[in-house]
């Protein structure tokens, strides 16, 4: 795994010098992004999202790319009236690029954001800075900025969001997930992880995915094996800089994928 996680930083060096030897293009030549400014709930909350139309033959990035993906930044600092800001992700397709594998979505995105006001009853102004890759026979990092006010009073949702939000990943709960848990033992420099999962197989392609809910840390793609009812995934996970650091297992996010559905289970204790 230590020599996986060598491999993974030398392919990420070589995908940065790709992105530098990129020809220029217009982000009308690969994507364009707009805000479908979406509904208030009835709680004061306001549910809207981003649009992002990729051109044919592009891709973009889920929350967690894959080997070779960029993964998307967002920056609201730019917004007023806002105090929290909630992504809601559909689930990604996993495709091979170069023999990597990658996870993100193809055509178009529509990506909820649930939005808390600071003041109840108050417009909100949503600004951000969206920072994504978007990515055909070469991978480009494109910087993109939204600015809208949304709207007060509409209450009907939006059958494009209503959409995205209805495609997420199941809960634990929904997908009837039995026991989870957590092996943790070091390893030199990092931490090796085994999760076991007890659920039914979903279909074709399944693998897991592993996050941890500190952005310093890097986690290895996970090699993900079945054993009837039981899912198995081992990785590795590392500072970024290579700190020492300790695990938040309630921050252990396990994402399971597979040719269609995927299943989102929430923090990992040990077995």
């Amino acid at each position: 795994m230590i020599k996986a996680f060598f491999l993974s930083l030398v392919a990420t060096l070589s995908l940065s010098l790709s992105l530098q030897a990129a020809p220029a293009k217009s982000l009308d030549d690969m994507v364009t992004v707009s805000v479908l400014p979406g509904w208030t709930m009835a709680d004061g909350s306001h549910v809207a999202a981003l649009k992002f139309v990729l051109k044919d033959g592009w891709k973009t990035y889920w929350r967690a790319p894959g080997e070779a993906g960029i993964p998307p930044r967002f920056n609201w600092s730019g917004s007023r009236n806002l105090a929290a800001v909630a992504v809601e992700w559909p689930t990604p397709v996993q495709t091979v690029t170069n023999g990597m594998r990658t996870i993100g979505y193809e055509h178009s995105l529509v990506l909820p954001i649930r939005l808390n006001p600071a003041k109840s009853g108050q417009p909100i102004h949503l600004a951000a800075e969206l920072e994504i890759g978007v990515c055909s026979d070469i991978c480009v990092p494109v910087t993109l900025s939204i600015a809208q006010d949304l709207p007060r009073g509409v209450t009907s949702p939006d059958p494009q969001i209503a959409a995205a939000l209805a495609s997420r990943p199941y809960t634990a709960k929904e997908a009837r997930v039995g026991r989870v848990a957590c092996q943790v033992t070091p390893v030199e420099g990092g931490l090796h992880v085994v999760a076991e999962v007890d659920m039914e197989q979903m279909g074709k392609g399944e693998f897991a995915v592993l996050e941890t809910d500190n952005p310093d840390l890097w986690v290895a793609q996970a090699i993900t094996s079945r054993n009837g009812n039981r899912l198995r995934a081992e990785t590795e996970i590392y500072h970024g800089e290579g700190h020492s650091f300790a695990l938040n297992r309630s921050g252990l996010r396990i994402t399971i994928l597979s040719s269609g559905d995927a299943v989102d289970i929430r923090g990992c204790p040990a077995g």
